[in-house]
């Protein structure tokens, strides 16, 4: 389906954006510059966040749902504009491909965006590693700051999925002495530089949060940040266009804000705070995502990002699928990066009962947040219109306000209308009922358990050894307000991805503790959660290339 583009000035002056703040990058894609947060001032907007049902490996259509949402919302005559993520090269050529949506509600130039884009990632990857080198580089030259070199904890990144760099070893010289330090590397998008990145809430904020990382211990067990090693002013320099939000359009011409990736499973799973800034700011609604589920993302993004930014949401649609429903059932088994059992698409009642257990939860879930929950069923081609009028009516007796079905991806906006119009009954209200699921005067192990036990539906928590040490000093250091990001599959509500539907009563591992001191919260690991994604069998990348006018296919 090809999109006829409009020039980004175009695009940026439907939203009332000045053209000494745009930045071009090419024809279709450009740069805000921060001062547009200097007129900034309106405060009605909606905010409806878009998440999900737990996933299947090729996701249940939530980038699609909140490009076309957007738009439909647009085609009503309501001014808006949609927020996303950046894509990742990791499993861009892995196995999940773009994070631009498909068919007829997407944003373009899609190899453009998927691609290098602006060099936001490019940037994380240098701030990141250049920080690594500082740190090393003190510890070298005599060890001023007396670093108990077992305790530096920060790893090195880049954007490619290579799990055979996941953990490395090497040599560390310091005077006389020689350590044999073990490393490893992580995904761009799962760094704490891209966290920081997504939660700043302007240039000086950035720049503080970057001083506050904390990179290891001294011998006396005292923390060691990042501005203790003068590396703070120089990640701010290469972050200094990176923390300007880009802006490009969907298919059919909508603004689109894309800015930052981190991942869900294993971070915050959303995009910035200065994104959404901008948008509130110039629109009437601005629709946004959170990575994978509501457990993953969506918990995220209300306990860490809105207590970070200030804003509250407004509403919240839910995407779930026939085939996403089913894969929650006792029947079915799915292995990332293989091809999807066919059993999935055909009429199968009993497993749409077990996997109805699934969308029940994520409902309940949502409802501890305080806004309305309207139900997406993305549709395909070949569903049953029993089964789709049984998911409807099912989502209302869970306990959500509204249930409509979306050809968003086959239609573009007209096939969003009902959603759209969902959207706006129920957000008639200025004000929003929003709350946290936690209060940050709670203990950190209260938090998490918090977490488990009310979202993933977990009856205990075990914290192996290294988690209490690292919660401990974490308390004792001052770090105990922050909230809590758990680190876990996001193929089920628990931490095992053999559990499907809405297990409960199970006993949550906490393997490892993280701080996060400059994000501004404490990551917890479930079991062992991978923060380097490996490639599958056949990685989508083998079907990438160029024609003879330099033209990118197979990105789709």
């Amino acid at each position: 389906m090809t999109a006829k583009l409009k020039p980004i000035s175009r695009v940026a002056r439907s939203l009332g954006i000045r053209d000494k703040e745009l930045e071009p990058n090419g024809r279709y894609k450009a740069k805000i510059d921060l001062s547009i947060l200097e007129r900034l001032r309106k405060t009605d907007a909606r905010y409806i966040l878009v998440t999900a049902i737990t996933p299947t490996p090729l996701g249940e259509g939530k980038t699609v749902t909140t490009i076309g949402l957007s738009m439909a919302l647009n085609r009503l005559g309501v001014r808006s504009a949609c927020c996303l993520r950046q894509s990742s090269l990791g499993p861009l050529f892995g196995s999940k491909g773009m994070a631009t949506g498909g068919g007829a509600s997407r944003v373009v130039p899609e190899d453009e965006i998927n691609l290098h884009f602006t060099g936001d990632m490019h940037a994380v990857a240098e701030a990141n590693n250049f920080l690594a080198a500082f740190l090393e580089n003190s510890v070298f030259h005599g060890n001023p700051l007396d670093i108990d070199v077992a305790s530096m904890t920060w790893r090195r990144c880049l954007d490619t999925s290579d799990r055979s760099l996941r953990n490395i070893r090497y040599t560390l010289k310091s005077g006389a002495e020689t350590y044999e330090m073990a490393a490893g590397f992580e995904v761009a998008a799962a760094s704490e530089i891209m966290s920081i990145l997504a939660l700043s809430r302007d240039r000086a904020d950035l720049r503080s949060r970057l001083g506050e990382i904390v990179l290891a211990r001294t011998r006396r067990g005292a923390p060691v940040r990042s501005r203790d090693i003068k590396a703070d002013g120089m990640m701010a320099a290469i972050l200094n266009d990176a923390i300007k939000p880009n802006l490009v359009q969907t298919s059919e011409g909508t603004p689109c804000f894309i800015h930052t990736g981190p991942f869900a499973n294993v971070s915050i799973g959303t995009s910035s705070i200065l994104a959404d800034r901008m948008a509130l700011g110039l629109c009437d609604y601005v629709v946004t995502e959170s990575g994978f589920g509501v457990d993953c993302g969506a918990e995220k993004f209300f306990d860490i990002k809105c207590r970070a930014s200030g804003f509250k949401p407004h509403a919240c649609v839910l995407v779930c699928s026939l085939r996403g429903l089913k894969a929650q059932s006792r029947k079915v088994t799915i292995t990332p990066g293989e091809k999807m059992p066919s059993g999935l698409f055909a009429e199968d009642a009993e497993a749409l009962e077990q996997g109805l257990e699934n969308l029940r939860k994520h409902i309940q879930n949502l409802k501890l947040f305080g806004i309305p929950v309207i139900v997406c069923i993305n549709v395909f081609p070949q569903d049953s219109r029993r089964e789709l009028d049984r998911v409807r009516a099912k989502s209302l007796e869970f306990g959500a306000q509204d249930s409509q079905e979306s050809r968003l991806w086959e239609e573009g906006s007209r096939g969003g209308i009902d959603l759209a119009r969902s959207v706006l009954r129920q957000t008639r209200q200025a004000s929003s009922g929003f709350k946290f699921l936690y209060e940050t005067d709670l203990s950190l192990q209260e938090k998490i358990e918090t977490i488990a036990k009310n979202i993933y539906g977990a009856g205990s928590v075990d914290y192996a050894p290294p988690a209490r040490q690292a919660l401990d000093f974490c308390a004792g250091e001052g770090f105990g307000r922050l909230p809590v990001c758990i680190a876990k599959t996001q193929f089920s509500l628990s931490h095992d991805e053999s559990l499907k539907g809405a297990p409960a009563g199970f006993v949550f591992p906490v393997k490892d503790v993280r701080l996060a001191a400059g994000a501004g919260f404490v990551l917890a690991h479930a079991s062992w959660m991978q923060t380097m994604p490996g490639l599958p069998r056949q990685p989508r990348g083998e079907m990438v290339d160029i024609d003879a006018e330099g033209h990118v296919r197979g990105l789709s």
